[in-house]
């Protein structure tokens, strides 16, 4: 279920609307705003419209022959068996039916798996929990983390219009462009899903998978994580901004800008009021769903950064765990999610935030000589 937007149900009042009239009626699909998303958007009600007559006669059927054959009124039941020809109607008819349903659904999962001839090429990443995008074509790669504030989800502000379905980086793609994607994950099972675009697939840990969709409408379009993936598993929607290709062109140099920007603050040193205010915004949007905004973490579940020894131990044994993670627990490491002044941040927040007052600077170059080091030892080890 994905809030008021997701809505499905019995399309009893069908006969009544017109077609786009039901794409906003309350208990219905989002408005299709793809032709893959429209059809599957027909199949339903044709589906539903089926199983609306099947239950009309069934149970008409059923009550017609309780009122009119019940013993208060003098009927007598009858004593038959083996009626050949109602065994060959009761089954031919459910074959019919069921041929003339296979034929329309088969027809639109064949479209939704033809992934032929793409304008673009999207590569798209679960992680607990986030999703990652990159632009194949383009050069342009970033990471999609929900942006609904802390405050609202403790419920000690109000829920906007968008409670958890709102990123601070959105897909964005041109209006009318076939769009492949090809999905993965890098821990455990996700499900990438935009119902308005009609592009669902599961995201699977050492597979690609591949789907597509064609926007035919400029507009925001969101989803959800649909596999069950973990504690955070209702914290990582989707957003789609399908714009228009002078638009879209314009965000790609935008972002190719940023890439460069980034790339140059990888060599910057930087003073501890700029390495604190970044590192606060990587850890709130990277660490604090499960270490907590206070950095008391959840006691059992997720261990305290305030006040732990992690965090006023050796600096590069705090780099290492930052980077690489700690296996077998649920600390994964975030060496591909975040650039080295990203690391360099939020580990100087880490060990001067709340109870932590170290008082140690980590600077990018400090981050990269662990990198290094890291993959040298790799190599090293792969030699022997």
């Amino acid at each position: 279920m994905i809030g008021k937007w997701q809505r499905v149900g019995i399309m009893g009042a069908a006969l009544a609307y017109s077609q786009s009239t039901l794409a906003e009626y309350a208990y219905n699909l989002q408005t299709p705003a793809s032709q893959v998303a429209q059809d599957v958007f027909d199949l339903h009600n044709l589906i539903m419209l089926v199983c609306l007559g099947i239950f009309i006669v069934v149970f008409g059927a059923m009550f017609y022959s309780l009122l009119k054959h019940r013993k208060s009124v003098g009927h007598k039941a009858a004593h038959f068996h083996e009626n050949t020809t109602v065994e060959v109607i009761w089954t031919v008819i459910p074959f019919v039916i069921l041929m003339g349903m296979a034929y329309p659904a088969a027809r639109v999962v064949i479209d939704m798996k033809d992934t032929t001839n793409p304008d673009m090429t999207v590569k798209i990443t679960g992680y607990q929990w986030m999703w990652g995008y990159d632009y194949l074509n383009e050069g342009v790669s970033f990471y999609s983390n929900l942006s609904t504030p802390r405050e609202q989800i403790n419920g000690t502000a109000e829920k906007g219009e968008n409670y958890l379905l709102e990123v601070d980086e959105p897909m964005v793609v041109p209006v009318g462009k076939r769009v492949r994607l090809l999905i993965t994950a890098n821990d455990v099972l996700h499900s990438w899903w935009v119902p308005a675009l009609g592009a669902k697939q599961d995201a699977i840990p050492g597979f690609i998978r591949d789907s597509w969709f064609k926007a035919d409408k400029i507009g925001t379009y969101r989803g959800q994580c649909v596999e069950l993936c973990g504690k955070d598993h209702g914290f990582m929607p989707i957003v789609v901004e399908v714009v228009s290709q002078e638009d879209y062109m314009a965000w790609v140099e935008k972002k190719k800008g940023a890439a460069t920007s980034a790339a140059a603050d990888n060599t910057r040193t930087f003073d501890a009021a700029d390495l604190m205010a970044r590192g606060e915004a990587v850890y709130e949007a990277s660490c604090a769903a499960c270490h907590q905004a206070d950095g008391k973490g959840l006691p059992g579940v997720f261990p305290p950064i305030s006040g732990a020894k992690i965090a006023s131990g050796p600096i590069d044994a705090h780099i290492d765990v930052v980077l690489n993670g700690r296996p077998g627990t649920a600390m994964a490491g975030f060496a591909d999610q975040l650039s080295d002044a990203d690391v360099a941040a939020v580990v100087t927040y880490q060990r001067n935030a709340w109870a932590n007052k170290t008082g140690d600077l980590v600077q990018p170059a400090q981050i990269a000589a662990a990198r290094n080091g890291a993959a040298g030892e790799a190599a090293a080890s792969a030699a022997q």
